[in-house]
């Protein structure tokens, strides 16, 4: 075990002879009018395209994609169900702009909530979820900033949950698309993010309320799958959108777009230039075994390693694909080990650039072998 922690395992894989291609090609023919924007692959955080990516402006209700990612996280790990009851505030009852029409007292799920806030923006929805989640909206916004910081977001500091116009509340075109990443990583979210239109019902009364995606990219761009859309007087019309198609998945984020339409047409433009120009390359998917970890005093002594999340490479179009894969398995580990822990990580190289990586975790409890177990194999290494 102590020479297997202490070794980095290289694995060289060839694929097939290759250039990689970096986003340094010509793109002058795209005509950007929003203030600033970046196009980003989704897979590897690869940018292909930007325009004053870093500059600090108010995102307007593109601010929930951080909401949205904390709901989500709070899901995947168990703090909270999707058929949880949230009961509403007096202060998320009050929220002005859009919104799904909460009272005050009442009681909705956590699907409802979210949904509200993927398709139809609610600024009350966010509230509710935030107080829910974190006890009050300061916390949870403590939260997004943690979160920010997490993914190093070092363009971003938000104030509130929704987006509403508030002092000392910014990021750029370029953390929009970072946190975009991290969001679309959780396939809860999907469905919500590509409803076109449904309805909930709110209010004592039971009214019901037609919700319709302020994304129209949802319906009229081929392979969407989100994201977000925000508009104040100050942000003026900011978007931030992504589509798939095969393996290639792209987010373009655009702010300060004098018109609505100039934000869709923006992110359009970027997303067919990142479509025509490059592809993925899947190496990995998520829970695919990579390696085995021999563990003497576990259990079970064989360890399977996945990969935690898939690992996609970006190409131009056209070149072939030569990858080197290292698999580092990282220090000798305290049993016992709960599942998803990370023990080690894959990188791939292209020549001597790191061009993209996977943390390995394990897919099961890893728990100590029993005295008798242990026994059991001393023996059998004696026979």
């Amino acid at each position: 075990m102590k020479k297997l922690s202490s070794i980095i395992l290289a694995i060289i894989l060839i694929i097939t002879p290759a250039n990689l291609a970096f986003a340094n090609n010509d793109n002058s023919n795209i005509n950007i009018s929003s203030k600033s924007a970046i196009l980003m692959d989704v897979g590897s955080g690869q940018v292909l395209y930007e325009k004053d990516a870093h500059e600090k402006l108010p995102p307007a209700s593109v601010t929930k994609v951080m909401t949205m990612l904390l709901i989500c996280e709070a899901l995947d790990s168990g703090k909270i169900k999707i058929d949880d009851q949230v009961q509403v505030s007096e202060i998320a009852s009050s929220m002005g702009g859009s919104q799904i029409f909460l009272e005050p007292g009442e009681s909705q799920t956590v699907d409802t909530l979210l949904k509200g806030i993927a398709v139809a923006s609610a600024n009350d929805a966010c509230v509710a979820m935030a107080e829910y989640i974190a006890g009050s909206v300061e916390s949870f916004v403590d939260m997004m900033n943690a979160k920010a910081k997490e993914l190093n977001m070092k363009d971003t500091h938000f104030a509130n949950t929704n987006g509403l116009p508030v002092d000392n509340h910014y990021t750029s075109a370029y953390d929009i698309a970072t946190m975009s990443r991290e969001l679309l990583k959780h396939d809860v979210i999907n469905k919500y993010l590509t409803t076109w239109m449904d309805s909930v019902v709110v209010g004592k009364k039971q009214t019901s309320i037609g919700l319709a995606n302020t994304n129209k990219l949802i319906k009229h761009f081929q392979g969407a799958t989100g994201v977000k859309t925000g508009f104040t007087q100050q942000a003026k019309y900011c978007l931030s959108a992504s589509a798939k198609r095969g393996d290639t998945h792209l987010v373009a984020a655009t702010l300060g777009a004098e018109t609505s339409p100039e934000r869709f047409k923006d992110a359009s433009s970027l997303l067919n230039y990142g479509f025509a120009n490059y592809e993925s390359v899947k190496l990995c998917s998520r829970d695919d075994k990579i390696s085995t970890l021999t563990m003497e005093k576990a259990e079970s002594d064989k360890v399977s390693l996945v990969a935690k999340e898939d690992l996609t490479v970006l190409i131009k179009k056209g070149d072939s694909k030569e990858f080197t894969k290292k698999i580092k398995v990282y220090g000798e580990p305290k049993l016992p080990i709960s599942k998803g822990t990370t023990l080690g990580i894959v990188e791939v190289y292209k020549g001597k650039d790191l061009v993209g990586k996977v943390e390995l975790v394990n897919n099961k409890d890893v728990n100590k072998a029993s005295y008798l177990k242990m026994l059991q194999r001393v023996i059998d290494n004696m026979l």
